[in-house]
């Protein structure tokens, strides 16, 4: 029988228990019965022996937590253990017994499924090159920045709170606005907000961030009512080039065919190009002489006699016709000869 300092503790422990628990129910016994006594000395005898014995069951409790926490280290500081040897059991091999099989499986076809589902990669949002291009701040921006789930809605009321919000829209719409709180932001560097139809960027805004350092904020988009077309619809925002938050809405129904837009054509009106007309000159015609009288024809000058055409009145239009000038006719006279005498001969 092996005993080392360890199960001695033990043991001295148990028997500290269990003395202590003598002397509790002989305390709680003894002044118990005390009290039953009709005597005033021996009552008072049994009630101090009574508390004698809860008084010792206290110092016992005291010696076996002492006991139990001091006792090891103390002893071994005195007799240091020494190191036992641990006997290794060694394992003997029983040979089993190898069933030998009687019925074979054939083998059977596994079905391969036709259609594998793949996991698709959701990518992470970035601000196309055509949109980063246009950025003009130069104040690095906070990337501690934080937004809230955006909350989307189709009108606000003074205090740009949502007058009715969701997820789900019915054409006709006109203005969506998408509702978030922030905090960390640094007052002029750059935020964008991008909306997406589907896989199509129909909407963008980047400037430089003008609010507070925390607060309230939207983003919205007015286009035409017909350019609502019904699918889904994704709103991107970044803070620099960093993707802060996105949230999606879905617009359904038909949208509101657009109104035709007249397109002013230009009419060029033609104009009348004035034909003068010329009065053909008159003859000279030559009297006939008398036989005995020279007469002189005296010289008839032409008589030119233009036809006066009104001007033609010119039409405004958005582009100005050219006004072909009137051509200026230039009469010319001839020269009619002179006649020549003719003397008669003398009969």
């Amino acid at each position: 029988m092996s005993f080392d300092i360890h199960t001695g503790v033990q043991t001295a422990l148990l028997i500290l228990g269990l003395m202590v628990v003598l002397f509790v129910w002989r305390g709680i016994r003894s002044i118990s019965t005390a009290r039953r006594l009709p005597f005033f000395r021996m009552r008072r005898e049994r009630m101090l022996r009574g508390w004698r014995l809860l008084f010792f069951s206290v110092i016992l409790i005291i010696a076996t937590f002492l006991l139990n926490s001091r006792a090891e280290p103390l002893i071994y500081s005195f007799f240091p253990p020494t190191a036992t040897v641990t006997l290794t059991p060694t394992i003997t091999i029983t040979p089993t017994i190898s069933l030998t099989p009687t019925i074979t499986l054939s083998p059977t076809i596994t079905r391969t499924p036709s259609v594998t589902d793949t996991p698709t990669i959701t990518p992470t949002p970035y601000i196309p090159l055509a949109v980063e291009a246009v950025f003009s701040s130069t104040v690095t921006p906070n990337p501690d920045a934080v937004f809230s789930d955006l909350i989307f809605t189709d009108g606000l009321d003074e205090e740009y709170r949502p007058i009715e919000q969701g997820t789900e829209f019915e054409n006709p719409i006109e203005h969506m606005y998408a509702i978030f709180s922030y905090d960390g932001m640094v007052k002029g560097s750059q935020w964008t907000a991008l909306w997406y139809r589907g896989d199509e960027l129909v909407h963008y805004e980047t400037i430089p961030w003008d609010g507070e350092t925390g607060g309230l904020g939207f983003t919205d988009w007015d286009p035409d009512s017909s350019e609502w077309l019904p699918g889904e619809y994704e709103v991107q925002l970044f803070v620099g080039l960093i993707w802060k938050q996105s949230g999606r809405f879905t617009v359904t129904g038909i949208p509101p065919t657009p109104a035709p837009t007249v397109i002013p054509t230009n009419t060029l009106t033609p104009t009348r190009t004035t034909t003068p007309t010329r009065t053909p000159r008159p003859n000279a015609t030559l009297s006939p002489i008398p036989s005995e009288t020279l007469t002189r024809t005296p010289y008839i000058s032409p008589t030119r006699t233009p036809s006066k055409t009104p001007w033609p009145t010119s039409t405004k239009t958005q582009i100005t016709p050219s006004i072909t000038p009137q051509p200026t006719a230039t009469f010319l006279p001839t020269r009619t000869p002179r006649p020549t005498w003719t003397v008669p001969p003398t009969p």
